[in-house]
């Protein structure tokens, strides 16, 4: 750990933030699509008789 810059990137890393701008048309489009979709997931789970059994074989801990 000698070694370590926390001002330098590592190992080719760029920065963050990026400069480049994220927040375009597209991507807050899909966002809003993925969130509408997550929305409609939760609400199956709900009906489901044990939702943790569903959640579980997505998310094994």
């Amino acid at each position: 750990m000698k070694d370590f810059n926390n001002t330098k990137p590592y190992i080719g890393l760029t920065l963050l933030p990026p400069k480049t701008i994220l927040e375009t048309t597209k991507v807050l489009l899909k966002t809003i699509d993925v969130s509408r979709s997550l929305a409609q997931l939760n609400g199956m789970l709900t009906n489901l008789p044990n939702p943790t059994l569903f959640l579980d074989t997505i998310h094994p801990q």
